[in-house]
This record gives C-alpha cells, sequence and structure tokens, in this order.
C-alpha cells in the first residue's frame, strides 16, 4: 500500500479494492450528489469499478485520487487528490484537476481543505506541475471555498457538460503556490 501524502489528521494514500465498502457508503449517498449533476451508484459492484477505473489511472497517469483515512478512527472518510483529466472540460484537455468527496459526517471539519493542500503540495513538488485546476458547482460555495484556502483562484464560470450543471473553474500556478 502506498501512501502519496500525510497530513496532521489523515493519511492520503492508493485506493484499495477492499475500500468498495467505504467508496459505497460515500457515493450511494444522495447527500454526497447534490452538487455533481449524476446519481448516487445503487450495487457496491459499481463501487468496485470506480476503484478499479482509479487504480488503472495509478498505471496510466502516475496519479489518480487518494483513499483519505481519518488517522484518529482509521475510518475511509471518502477521497481527495488529483486526476489527470483527458476529457475535454471547459475548452481544455490533459489537465490535472484537484478534487475531494467526503461522507456528509466529516463535511465542515476541514478535511477537503487540508487534503486538496496535501494534493497540490504533491502535484507541484513531486509531479512538477505547472498549474492545478479546481471545478466546483456555482451552488456548492462550501467547495469553492475549500479551493479558495488552498490559493486557487477564480478565472470564469462554465457549463460542465459530464454534470450539465454550471460550474466555477479555478486555478493555482506554481509560481502561485510558492508565493502562498
Amino acid at each position: 500500500m502506498k501512501i502519496f501524502a500525510e497530513t496532521e489528521r489523515l493519511i492520503l494514500r492508493e485506493m484499495l479494492p477492499s475500500d468498495d465498502e467505504g467508496m459505497f457508503a460515500l457515493d450511494s449517498n444522495p447527500e454526497v450528489h447534490k452538487y455533481l449533476g449524476n446519481k448516487p451508484i445503487k450495487t457496491i459492484e459499481q463501487s468496485r469499478d470506480m476503484i478499479a477505473d482509479v487504480r488503472h489511472q495509478y498505471i496510466e497517469y502516475g496519479i489518480g485520487r487518494w483513499a483519505a483515512i481519518e488517522k484518529s478512527s482509521g475510518e475511509f472518510i471518502g477521497w481527495s487528490g488529483l486526476k489527470f483529466m483527458t476529457t475535454t472540460v471547459n475548452q481544455h484537455t490533459n489537465f490535472y484537476d484537484v478534487g475531494y468527496r467526503l461522507r456528509p459526517e466529516f463535511w465542515g471539519k476541514g478535511y477537503a481543505t487540508e487534503s486538496a493542500k496535501a494534493a497540490i503540495k504533491f502535484g507541484f513538488t513531486k509531479m512538477n506541475l505547472n498549474e492545478i485546476i479546481g471545478v466546483a458547482n456555482v451552488d456548492n460555495t462550501q467547495s469553492r471555498k475549500a479551493l479558495e484556502k488552498c490559493g486557487l483562484r477564480f478565472v470564469e464560470k462554465f457549463e460542465f457538460h459530464l454534470w450539465q450543471v454550471h460550474c466555477d473553474w479555478l486555478k493555482i500556478t506554481r509560481d502561485d503556490w510558492e508565493k502562498l
């Protein structure tokens, strides 16, 4: 098991097939999908497929979302990290996106910001990236605040075709990150 990053309260490690129940608890919850424009998953098999896709991203691109584990409980609280986006989003292709998805009982504790900061640091220091993008539904003000606390700056609003919702496009460059 590879640990990509560790924060004061979180272990951010590779997603494992054994995370299937935690992933199902996360992605079968309608509250989690409120701003995502898609529907919650219905079967554990769907969570296994998602984990297999993330694990394939590790091989294909050297990065993918990480399992977020709360240190104090050892519990899978969701995922966070970078993803190499090969589909076109807001007229951009082949870029690195920072994102997170947490179970509702872990919202409001600063875990999204904490984990995203670790992912951004990893991207700039270990992967030598020049910029990282963040996307948030325009109605999900908490997610946008978390991205802004990490240093991302608003660029523009756009319609995210994958979610079929209006979103904010945010960005941070290595130069801006180094000045934080």
